[in-house]
């Protein structure tokens, strides 16, 4: 990435993210298995599939420094955190309705840049989140529910919104000094062992799945986990907060799968909502002033000196 490119040089990569992603919901919701299997599968079968490249880049995983290494693993806890709390969400509640609490994140994300990393925002990117955080909420609007289950899962998503926003925050720290194969390596096997333990101390059964389960936890492992992989490269040039926006568009995606593929109702509201999604996240990403992508460093003899442990 050259100094000075805009937005748009993000807009095919952004746009491969929120398809892959929005697959996501659709593979739950197919699934029987409990949310924390399919956490630990998704997270073990994609780090299998990163192996090969991290093989490749071995040297580099040799000399990490061990803070780097501590925070990977503190990053996977969010991630393992998150996957749980949604997942689990989805059981009690539809797709769309999810959304709602979903939404949230970028104005989660927006709060914690502010005090994190002194990051601020002008008057029309705020406008545009607005658009698109209300659009969303249209989406969900109509299959939102005061059921006891209901608001159960609409707290397990809102706490899995700070999970994952927690997860991003790492990741904008840390991914500089990593190449995003590496990263995403060693953040998906840490929230493989940490959904292990969990799986593991609540006596969670482990193997005793039909094949259609399996199938499910090697597409999850696949195509979201596109998503994430594609994220965490991204978050090289952009923070966390424009990361958030552009998954605002999930919620279109997943709605529109989720009416072709599970037969749930779409109704003009949730499509006037998911016009305004998609228009708030446009305009968003093209307005974000953004500083210029920073260039990685080569991994010289001095470097190494650095990242050793």
């Amino acid at each position: 990435m050259k100094q000075g490119e805009n937005s748009r040089s993000f807009g095919l990569p952004l746009t491969i993210s929120i398809i892959a992603i929005s697959f996501s919901a659709i593979f739950v919701k197919w699934s029987d298995a409990p949310a924390s299997i399919l956490s630990m599968y998704r997270m073990l079968f994609a780090s299998l599939l990163l192996t090969p490249m991290v093989w490749k880049n071995r040297q580099e995983l040799i000399q990490m420094r061990k803070k780097t290494g501590f925070l990977l693993f503190f990053s996977g806890i969010f991630l393992a955190c998150h996957f749980v709390l949604w997942f689990g969400s989805l059981k009690y509640t539809t797709v769309a309705s999810s959304t709602i609490i979903l939404a949230l994140q970028p104005m989660v994300s927006l709060i914690g840049g502010f005090f994190l990393f002194k990051e601020r925002t002008n008057a029309a990117a705020l406008l545009t989140m607005g658009i698109a955080i209300i659009g969303a909420m249209m989406i969900g609007w109509g299959d939102f529910g005061l059921s006891a289950d209901a608001i159960k899962g609409d707290f397990l998503s809102f706490f899995s919104v700070i999970a994952v926003v927690g997860y991003l925050f790492i990741g904008q720290t840390i991914v500089k000094k990593l190449s995003h194969w590496l990263y995403s390596f060693c953040v998906f096997f840490s929230a493989t062992i940490v959904l292990f333990f969990y799986n593991l101390f609540n006596g969670v059964e482990f193997t005793n799945y039909p094949g259609k389960e399996w199938v499910i936890f090697l597409l999850l492992a696949t195509v979201p986990t596109i998503s994430h992989v594609i994220n965490n490269w991204l978050l090289n040039y952009v923070n966390a907060t424009t990361i958030s926006m552009s998954i605002l568009g999930e919620p279109v995606g997943s709605t529109i799968l989720a009416y072709f593929i599970l037969g749930e109702q779409l109704s003009a509201w949730q499509v006037a909502g998911g016009v305004l999604v998609l228009f708030g996240v446009f305009f968003f990403l093209t307005r974000q002033q953004k500083k210029g992508p920073v260039s990685k460093p080569e991994i010289t003899d001095t470097r190494k000196m650095d990242i050793i442990a």
